[in-house]
């Protein structure tokens, strides 16, 4: 091929379509056999081509300066773009434009440079400087540097200067260094954080919004309620957390008893033990405690679950399949949250009073008999009813936080586990602060 050179046109032509043919599967080839040995075929290629679709062109009268060929593409096509690395006297000269590709040949001309010496590198020529082979100049400047020589640059254009300093070592970071806070930030940052309160609560306030549009819908229209989805989580967030909200409540029944029983007994008022217990587990304790395990456990389910459809896009393909999301992801598991959180309270007053009264019996002497009848006579229906009151609404807060948290996910793990925490922090204190709430409302209405 390199000794046969056509006479005509159309042979130069037939040329050109052959190399393109050719010399594309060649390319794709060559990571599968040795480097050097593809590296010299590709290459070899490459000149013969080149010459000959040069001369095809010229032949046929085409512009021999546009290198841009359609259906042939070629990292660096254009000679004018590679870079070339040439030494001198004083140093180096680089030309052309200098790219990722060329960052291994760069930094073996760079490493030549002596370190006790003065150099010059020459970079009028060059038209372009990617970040990587700044770094190299950069950090070999420094090595020189280091070595007590001195790597000049010279006729290097602004934004080619401004390359190079912007990723010298010493000065990395320094644009994104902390200013000095000035005395009053703190209120600055106590601003942001009630500001970012304010927003949190509008937001709970339309995902409110948005359950109870959903909610009215599917009532309406009971065909298109997700009966399936709701006795799916009401078997994930109360059939399987009644072990750990009975054991909770089981102990914390004959932690009170116990405490109780010893402060008590300083004043021969060892039977009103069973007043503390009841008014206690059944008024704040057991639904309280109750809350903050399905805070802790179901808030993270939710977040978890939705934001992991957020991250695989999902949530998106319900969208673009004309599922609302609200409807599927939203109400069933907020309703069951609101179903059955009253249940797991119930379970946890049950437990609690009987870890309560076999403490008593143990610690006491109090029996099962007397404790039971000291309980339905000291103690008022109204009591437990309190407690019961501010399951639904502790339900409702607690899915609407974990639910809000996975949309907020972003499509990326860290963003996931940042919801996560999160949204369990936020329901357990929304939980706290609404109990707060309720304890002084009733007190003011003397319940």
């Amino acid at each position: 091929m390199g000794g046969f050179l056509p006479s005509n046109a159309a042979s130069f032509c037939k040329i050109e379509e052959i190399y393109r043919a050719m010399l594309g599967p060649l390319w794709v080839a060559a990571p599968q056999a040795a480097p050097d040995a593809v590296a010299k075929r590709v290459f070899r290629a490459l000149g013969k081509g080149a010459s000959l679709i040069a001369q095809s062109r010229c032949i046929r009268g085409d512009d021999v300066s546009d290198q841009s060929a359609p259906g042939l593409a070629l990292p660096h096509s254009s000679v004018d773009n590679m870079l070339d690395i040439s030494a001198w006297d004083e140093g180096l000269v680089l030309r052309g434009s200098a790219r990722l590709a060329d960052c291994a040949r760069l930094e073996r001309a760079l490493a030549d440079l002596t370190a006790n010496e003065t150099h010059r590198l020459d970079l009028a020529g060059v038209t372009r400087l990617e970040t990587a082979p700044a770094y190299l100049i950069a950090r070999q400047r420094a090595r020189i540097a280091a070595g007590g020589g001195r790597l000049e640059l010279s006729g290097a254009g602004p934004e080619i200067t401004r390359m190079i300093e912007r990723v010298t070592p010493d000065n990395t970071g320094k644009d994104i260094a902390e200013a000095p806070r000035p005395p009053l930030a703190w209120l600055e940052d106590i601003g942001r954080a009630v500001a970012g309160s304010g927003r949190d609560m509008a937001e709970l306030l339309g995902y409110l919004g948005l359950f109870l549009t959903r909610l009215t819908q599917s009532l309406l229209r009971p065909s298109e309620f997700r009966l399936t989805a709701l006795v799916y989580h009401c078997h994930q967030v109360g059939l399987k957390a009644a072990p750990i909200v009975a054991l909770m409540a089981f102990l914390i029944g004959i932690v009170l008893a116990f405490q109780g029983s010893s402060q008590l007994r300083q004043f021969g008022a060892e039977v009103f033990v069973v007043d503390l217990i009841a008014i206690s587990i059944l008024r704040e304790l057991g639904i309280l405690l109750t809350a903050i395990i399905v805070a802790g456990r179901t808030a993270s389910a939710f977040t978890a679950a939705i934001g992991s459809m957020k991250m695989r896009e999902e949530v998106d393909a319900m969208q673009t399949l004309g599922i609302d999301p609200a409807a599927a992801l939203f109400v069933p598991r907020i309703l069951a949250l609101i179903i059955t959180l009253p249940i797991l309270g119930l379970v946890a007053n049950l437990a609690g009073l009987f870890g309560g009264g076999l403490m008593s019996w143990i610690e006491l002497g109090i029996s099962p008999q007397m404790f039971l009848t000291r309980l339905l006579e000291g103690t008022d229906i109204s009591h437990a009813m309190v407690g019961l009151v501010k399951a639904p609404v502790f339900a409702l807060i607690i899915g609407l936080i974990g639910c809000r948290a996975g949309m907020a996910v972003k499509g990326n793990a860290e963003s996931l586990g940042q919801n996560t925490s999160s949204a369990v922090v936020a329901a357990i204190f929304a939980v706290i602060v609404t109990d707060a709430i309720f304890s002084i409302f009733f007190a003011q209405i003397g319940i």
